[in-house]
């Protein structure tokens, strides 16, 4: 059977439950309604890849592709701009090569993944018009997400702003002293009644203007 095949037999099943006379709770969801699965399906694809599970891999890969051809369907019926699940396919087929001119198109060959990375940021702010490190990051993700994307886009655009590492690890510093780590943070937080989450968005979105206010810094030293 070639690839890809069964994917369309999805499309006419989610195609007949939200059709008349198919499912009325799937008929009855929209796209705000479904974000609430969407997210646990993804949380549960994500305990499935790290219990190395390949059975529940295969599950829950298949749990999250549903939700992509569900709002695909429901997108197809909007009045004002619908799309299907063939424009879905369309833009990521069409960034995908875009995004790598090393292997569809003449540009010099990247050797390493670092390579990749830098070069699909740097094309991606180029089509987005972006003109800062903080553009296009989603502020309301996860805050130790939200930390973590800012730290990396600053330092891939050279972006300098000073952040104070002066903590106290055990040992090596490891994936297991970090976790350590910040597992110590966060009881310390609730010690104290502080919401450990809302504390490090707070600190991340103040981190985000400091890259702005870096970037703008640099921009008019340039033109002095």
């Amino acid at each position: 059977m070639a690839a890809g095949k069964r994917l369309i037999e999805l499309v006419a099943v989610m195609d007949r439950l939200r059709s008349p006379g198919g499912c009325p709770w799937d008929a009855k969801q929209t796209h705000e309604s479904l974000l609430t699965y969407l997210l646990e399906e993804t949380h549960e694809l994500v305990d499935a890849v790290e219990s190395h599970d390949r059975a529940s891999l295969k599950e829950e890969l298949g749990d999250v592709l549903l939700q992509v051809v569900f709002h695909a369907r429901i997108a197809s019926e909007d009045e004002n701009e619908p799309f299907d699940i063939d424009a879905v396919a369309d833009g990521i087929i069409e960034k995908l090569i875009t995004r790598h001119p090393h292997v569809f198109g003449d540009a010099e060959t990247l050797k390493t993944p670092d390579q990749v990375e830098a070069s699909w940021e740097q094309l991606k702010a180029v089509e987005k018009g972006r003109t800062s490190a903080v553009d296009g990051v989603p502020m309301g993700q996860p805050a130790l997400s939200l930390a973590t994307k800012l730290i990396q886009r600053a330092s891939r655009q050279g972006v300098s702003v000073a952040i104070n590492e002066q903590i106290s690890v055990d040992g090596e510093i490891t994936s297991t002293s970090i976790g350590e780590l910040l597992l110590r943070v966060v009881a310390l937080a609730e010690k104290n009644e502080i919401d450990a989450e809302a504390a490090l968005r707070g600190a991340a979105r103040k981190y985000a203007e400091e890259i702005v206010s870096a970037e703008e810094s640099a921009r008019d030293s340039q033109v002095e």
